[in-house]
């Protein structure tokens, strides 16, 4: 951990008195700074505050909101609810996982651009297969047309 880092999460800390209640608002305040919720910051709260690590970490999985690991800069997010996954979402998926070449487990690129992940419905089933970059939907998306989309996305263009 960096002083900077430290100093950082000092500031965030004075915010707070040693409640529990506080989780949430310093979970957020974490996200707000780093991006995500690095593991050490959660341990350095939890010796200063007295409130096990296992708090931190049960409200940061339970809320979709909050990321353990650094995000990239732009999302790709996948839907693979039942329209998108009857209508072939699971290959489009692969594509944009093999296109970014990202290994197993591997959910963002290594130059933090793109992070990859999957919900179960955007609720635009008539739409389907549909992939959302950033907050541009992409519909009846085939696993042929990804490296095109993924292109044209980085280089700024409109498809």
């Amino acid at each position: 951990m960096t002083q900077k880092m430290e100093k950082q999460m000092g500031t965030i800390l004075r915010k707070y008195n040693r409640e529990e209640g506080n989780v949430i608002s310093i979970l957020q305040d974490l996200q707000k700074k780093f991006g995500h919720v690095p593991r050490e910051a959660v341990y350095w709260f939890s010796d200063r505050l007295n409130i096990p690590a296992s708090s931190f970490f049960g409200v940061a999985t339970f809320y979709s909101q909050f990321h353990l690991k650094p995000r990239g800069r732009h999302i790709i997010t996948a839907c693979l609810g039942t329209a998108c996954h009857v209508r072939g979402a699971v290959p489009v998926e692969h594509r944009i996982r093999e296109h970014l070449s990202l290994g197993k487990g591997e959910d963002t690129t290594k130059d933090m651009h793109y992070t990859v992940e999957s919900v179960a419905c955007m609720g635009a089933c008539s739409l389907a297969p549909v992939i959302r970059i950033d907050k541009k939907i992409h519909s009846n998306v085939l696993p042929e047309e990804v490296g095109d989309i993924l292109e044209e996305d980085r280089e700024g263009k409109k498809r």
